[in-house]
């Protein structure tokens, strides 16, 4: 089982959802070095992301997001927190929450 699972539906369709998840990755890749491989297909996309002390998959489709992730031993304590970082960032790629500019506690170095 997963220490981080968020799905998030939406109407984007494919494309739109493509350039979420890519947003995502990138700013992901930008301020916390997340490696990435992301596969097109059909239906459906998958991108494997990882940086030491976390693996983890975002799948793509036409109607929603869905993100899982293994922590490390070191992350694990901190799991609802980077979590709800995750959470609030695809939310905003998707559009459905606004920017929030907010000091979480645990500085800008969480996802």
């Amino acid at each position: 089982m997963p220490d981080i699972h968020i799905e998030r539906t939406h109407t984007l369709g494919m494309k739109g959802a493509r350039s979420a998840a890519r947003k995502w990755i990138e700013q992901a890749g930008e301020q916390f070095e997340i490696e990435c491989d992301y596969t097109e297909g059909k239906a459906r996309d998958v991108a494997q992301f990882t940086r030491p002390g976390i693996d983890g998959t975002l799948e793509v489709t036409a109607d929603s997001l869905t993100l899982t992730a293994e922590l490390g031993f070191l992350f694990s304590a901190f799991s609802d927190q980077i979590s709800a970082k995750i959470a609030r960032n695809i939310d905003e790629v998707l559009g459905t929450k606004p920017a929030e500019e907010e000091d979480d506690g645990y500085g800008k170095g969480w996802l």
